[in-house]
């Protein structure tokens, strides 16, 4: 009964938010409450919600310093270089825009961290989606799978949880992973690229002076992509005049953030506001070495990382911007990413600890685990991969890794798999698990870039489960798993 009520409560979830029935916030919250009431458990609720927010609650704290920390060295200019060098290579040619937020997530993904390659490339890319009119569900998407393959970093969480499970070492599971991994990255590359026709396509070719080849009134998905701040009736084309459908000046960019050359169209896209009056190049060095510390600091496990976020918050506002009027403006400027990002996670802390409290996530993972046929035992470590889709998507990771995965792997023990193989099989659905509702990170995603999550999760799943299918297959065709 557990494991049928899981399922429908989590299907109707998903219906509700991508049919726009529902908030995220809203369903993430009464969705199971209601759930909890129809298992006879309503009077546990509080308890349920308390324990999610408690497991949670550290997650939020980092979320909040984190984006405050980002948001001020995006504001002062640290990243200013490798994006111009990004936006440089996209120019105005949609193609080059998603290809080139792909690599821009990638590249940031290397500190193993999905909110900060979230806040990065959001902040950097979508100035240029907006004054372009390219669909913005495209990028979170890109975004998104980009980051879930590079999220299999052994310090990014899934490699290191596998490796304690399992007892075995974490470099042992990742290093025979790199070929599959990097065929997932180049497939991810390859989606962009096809993403980037069908808008190149849609728009025609562009420049950011608003003029246009050929344009097309079709529009790739729904709202998301259609209504980037005029009438949806505009959403596929450009103005032809001084302002766009965007709302953006056609004269200087500046309300967008990207800077054009007068009269050089598209020969000098800068992306984010060269002229800020936020910018700190003076401490551009001092900004980095905080950066890279707080990063290597944040790799070692040297404290907590919701603890290095907030001192590195702290540095970072006093060190740029010493007068206190500067720094209640600057954390004013981040304050409804905070607010929209840690809501959306303590609302998110009702649904897990629901599912947990309850039992019906243990029922669910057992009943698809139970249901593997007998003779898929010297192919568990396929199956594992396989199951590692769903269940990573409507679990934790730590409830996968912890509390699944040994049981894959006692079961392949018994038909010859290594723990190895099972281990490697488990990371392949990361891709699909960065688009999950239960992963925090996302709506720091969806929040700034202003989409409906259910618009993102229309559109993302279905690519995201292939990506991490093409990885199970490249990983066979290796021999690693």
């Amino acid at each position: 009964m557990l494991t049928v009520l899981g399922f429908v409560m989590i299907a109707t979830f998903l219906v509700l938010i991508m049919m726009k029935k529902m908030s995220p916030m809203g369903a993430l919250v009464l969705i199971p409450a209601l759930f909890c009431v129809l298992v006879g458990k309503g009077a546990h609720l509080g308890d349920y919600v308390l324990d999610g927010v408690g497991d949670l609650a550290p997650t939020a704290a980092m979320l909040m310093f984190a984006i405050i920390y980002f948001g001020v060295m995006i504001d002062v200019g640290l990243f200013d270089p490798i994006v111009r060098l990004i936006l440089r290579f996209c120019k105005a040619d949609p193609m080059r825009v998603v290809v080139g937020t792909a690599l821009l997530a990638a590249i940031v993904s290397l500190d193993g961290d999905g909110s900060t390659t979230f806040m990065i490339t959001v902040s950097a890319m979508v100035p240029l989606y907006r004054r372009l009119k390219m669909s913005l569900v495209v990028m979170t998407g890109v975004a998104a799978m980009a980051n879930g393959v590079m999220n299999t970093l052994p310090w990014g969480g899934p490699t290191a949880r596998a490796a304690a499970a399992l007892k075995v070492d974490a470099s042992d599971i990742f290093v025979p992973m790199i070929p599959a991994l990097a065929v997932g990255l180049v497939f991810v590359f390859a989606l962009a690229y096809a993403f980037g026709l069908r808008e190149r396509r849609r728009l025609g070719l562009l420049t950011l002076d608003g003029t246009t080849v050929e344009e097309s009134e079709q529009v790739l998905v729904g709202a998301g992509a259609g209504k980037q701040g005029g009438s949806e009736g505009a959403a596929g084309k450009t103005g032809s005049g001084g302002s766009g459908g965007s709302g953006v000046s056609g004269g200087s960019g500046a309300e967008a953030g990207v800077q054009t050359d007068d009269g050089e169209g598209d020969d000098d896209v800068q992306g984010l506001d060269p002229n800020r009056p936020t910018l700190r190049p003076k401490l551009y060095w001092f900004n980095a070495a905080l950066t890279l510390g707080l990063l290597t600091m944040m790799i070692m496990e040297t404290m907590p990382i919701p603890v290095l976020f907030l001192l590195g918050a702290a540095i970072a506002l006093t060190v740029n911007f010493p007068h206190m009027d500067d720094q209640k403006a600057r954390v004013a400027a981040h304050a409804e990413n905070v607010v929209n990002v840690s809501g959306m996670v303590f609302a998110a802390a009702v649904f897990t600890g629901v599912l947990t409290g309850t039992g019906m996530v243990e029922h669910m993972a057992r009943w698809l685990v139970d249901g593997v046929p007998d003779g898929m035992g010297p192919h568990m470590a396929i199956v594992t991969g396989v199951l590692s889709l769903p269940l990573t998507y409507f679990m934790s990771n730590d409830g996968f890794y912890f509390g699944i995965v040994p049981i894959l792997a006692e079961a392949g023990a018994a038909h010859g798999v290594s723990t190895l193989e099972i281990a490697r099989a488990s990371l392949v659905g990361q891709a699909l698990h960065m688009s999950s509702p239960l992963v925090p990170a996302v709506y720091v995603l969806v929040g700034m870039a202003k989409v409906e999550f259910g618009d993102h999760t229309r559109f993302t799943v279905k690519w995201a489960a292939l990506t991490s299918l093409v990885v199970l297959a490249a990983g066979l065709v290796f021999g690693i798993i």
